[in-house]
């Protein structure tokens, strides 16, 4: 038997619609995106507003939330 929990959350990443498990948090869509849940010169905002990487973990990424991500570059 299937619950709402179990149905897959609809997020908008960087303007694209993805699929998130239900009750991943920040940590498990990076790690989604880049493979790895301590990416290196990833920042995210969730909702408009930045999540520091300590709180990637513990931070729940609800249905419908705008996600963006954003990655360093070098260059000069």
């Amino acid at each position: 038997m299937s619950t709402g929990s179990q149905t897959p959350r609809q997020v908008t990443v960087n303007g694209v619609t993805t699929a998130l498990a239900a009750g991943s948090s920040v940590a498990d869509l990076v790690a989604t995106i880049f493979g790895s849940r301590s990416s290196d010169g990833v920042a995210v905002a969730l909702n408009g507003a930045v999540v520091p990487r300590s709180r990637w973990a513990q931070t729940p990424v609800p249905d419908d939330a705008l996600v963006e991500l954003v990655t360093a570059t070098q260059g000069g």
